[in-house]
C-alpha cells in the first residue's frame, strides 16, 4: 500500500489508513487489507478480531467487581469532572484521544471539492442517520425511555472510530474516509448539543410523544461534548500537527500512532468495567432489555449502509468512494455517545448502558457488511477488479 501519506495516481486512495487501535492498516492492525484470498476476519488484528470478546470479558469483570465492592458508586463520586467521577472522566478522555490523533486534519479540502461525495455524506450523517435512529428507538423501545434516549444519542454520534478499518477492509477510499471523519468530528462540536435537544425534547413534543421521563438540558449535553470531545479533539489536532512538523508523517503514523492506539481500547474497556460494576444487578436481572437494544442497532446498520451504497451508485461514484460513503454513514462514535450519556445522565443510567451495547453489536455487523460490500464490488463494479487497489 505504499508509504504513509502517499496517494495513487488518481488520488482516489491514500496509501495508509489508520485502524481503530491506532496502527497503520498495513501494519499491526491488518495483515493484508486488499488480499482477496485472505478472509476479512483474518485481516483484522487480534485486538480488533476479538473486540466483542474483550467487551464481554470487561462486562463480566465489571459485574464481578460490583458484587465485591457494593459501595463503589459512592467511592467514585468523591471527585468529579463535569458531574462525572474523575476516574471515569479520565477513562473517557483516554478512550477518545487516540481516535482523534489519527485524523488527517490537513486533507479536508481534498475531499470537500467532490460535492457528489461530501453533500450526500453530510445529509446521510446529520439528517438521515439521526432521524432513522429516532424512529427505530421509538419503534422498539417506546416503553423503555432510558434505553431509547441512549439509542438516540448513539444516532447523533457520527463515525470517527472503527469506520476507518471497515472502510479499508472493503477497499474504500482511505483519504476520503479520514477527511469525512475529521469533518464529522468538527461538526459534532457545533451540532451535537442542539440536535440532541431537538430529538429528545422538541421533536417528540411536536409528534405528541411522551417526554415526561426524559430530563435533559441542552447545556448538559453541550458541556459533555465540549469536555469529552472538545478536549481530545484539540489534543489530537495538536499532536498530529506538532508530531508531523517535528518528525514527519511516516514517523507519526508508523511509530507514534501504534504506541498510543491501544489506549483507546484500554479506555473503552475500563469504562465498561466501571459501568457494569455499577449496573451489574440491573443487567443480570433484565437480559431481555439488552437484547431489545441490540435489535434496532442491527436494523440501523443494515439500513444506513444499504441506503448510502445505493445513493453512491446512483450518483455515479466509483466503488471506492461509494464504499466510503456507505461505511461512514453506517458507523457511529459509540465512545462519544457513552461519554455524553455518562456525563449527562450518570454512569448507572440506562442511557449509558445503551451506548455500551453498541460496540458489542457493531463489530460483527460491520464485518458482515464488509463481505457484502466486496460482493457488491464484484457484482456492480466489474471494471474496478482490474484497477489497482
Amino acid at each position: 500500500m505504499g508509504e504513509p501519506g502517499s496517494t495513487d495516481p488518481d488520488g482516489s486512495r491514500a496509501a495508509t489508513s489508520v485502524a481503530s487501535d491506532g496502527a497503520p492498516a498495513g501494519g499491526a492492525s491488518v495483515t493484508s487489507p486488499h488480499d482477496a484470498t485472505t478472509p476479512v476476519v483474518g485481516q483484522l488484528s487480534v485486538v480488533n478480531r476479538f473486540l466483542p470478546l474483550w467487551i464481554g470479558v470487561a462486562m463480566a469483570a465489571g459485574i464481578g467487581l460490583g458484587r465485591l465492592v457494593p459501595r463503589l458508586n459512592a467511592a467514585l463520586d468523591h471527585v468529579q469532572v463535569a458531574g462525572t467521577s474523575l476516574p471515569i472522566a479520565l477513562g473517557l478522555l483516554v478512550m477518545m484521544y487516540p481516535v482523534l490523533a489519527k485524523v488527517r486534519y490537513g486533507e479536508i479540502d481534498r475531499v470537500t471539492a467532490d460535492r457528489r461525495l461530501l453533500v450526500p455524506s453530510l445529509v446521510l450523517n446529520w439528517v438521515v442517520g439521526p432521524a432513522l435512529m429516532f424512529a427505530l428507538a421509538w419503534t422498539f423501545l417506546a416503553d423503555l425511555p432510558a434505553y431509547r434516549t441512549g439509542l438516540i444519542l448513539v444516532g447523533l454520534a457520527r463515525c470517527i472510530a472503527m469506520v476507518l478499518i471497515w472502510n479499508d477492509l472493503a477497499c474504500g477510499d482511505d483519504t476520503a474516509a479520514a477527511v469525512l471523519v475529521a469533518i464529522n468530528s468538527l461538526f459534532q462540536i457545533v451540532a451535537f448539543a442542539g440536535l440532541g435537544y431537538f430529538y429528545l425534547k422538541v421533536l417528540p413534543s411536536w409528534l405528541g410523544l411522551s417526554t415526561a421521563a426524559v430530563h435533559v438540558s441542552m447545556w448538559g449535553i453541550a458541556r459533555s461534548v465540549l469536555i469529552f470531545l472538545g478536549v481530545p479533539l484539540a489534543a489530537g489536532y495538536l499532536t498530529r500537527t506538532l508530531g508531523e512538523r517535528r518528525r514527519g508523517r511516516v514517523w507519526y503514523e508508523r511509530k507514534f500512532l501504534p504506541r498510543i492506539g491501544p489506549f483507546a481500547l484500554y479506555g473503552l474497556l475500563f469504562t465498561i468495567v466501571i459501568l457494569f460494576a455499577l449496573q451489574g444487578s440491573a443487567i443480570t436481572h433484565r437480559p431481555g432489555s439488552v437484547a431489545r437494544i441490540a435489535l434496532p442497532l442491527l436494523c440501523y446498520f443494515a439500513i444506513m449502509w444499504g441506503v448510502a451504497f445505493v445513493t453512491g451508485r446512483a450518483l455515479g461514484l466509483p466503488y471506492a468512494r461509494t464504499a466510503t460513503l456507505a461505511f461512514t454513514a453506517a458507523g457511529n462514535n459509540f465512545e462519544l455517545a457513552i461519554a455524553v450519556a455518562i456525563g449527562t445522565f450518570g454512569v448507572t443510567s440506562g442511557q449509558a448502558l445503551a451506548g455500551v451495547v453498541g460496540p458489542l453489536i457493531e463489530v460483527p455487523a460491520l464485518v458482515g457488511l464488509v463481505y457484502v460490500s466486496l460482493w457488491a464490488r464484484r457484482r456492480f463494479y466489474p471494471a474496478d477488479q482490474e484497477a489497482p487497489s
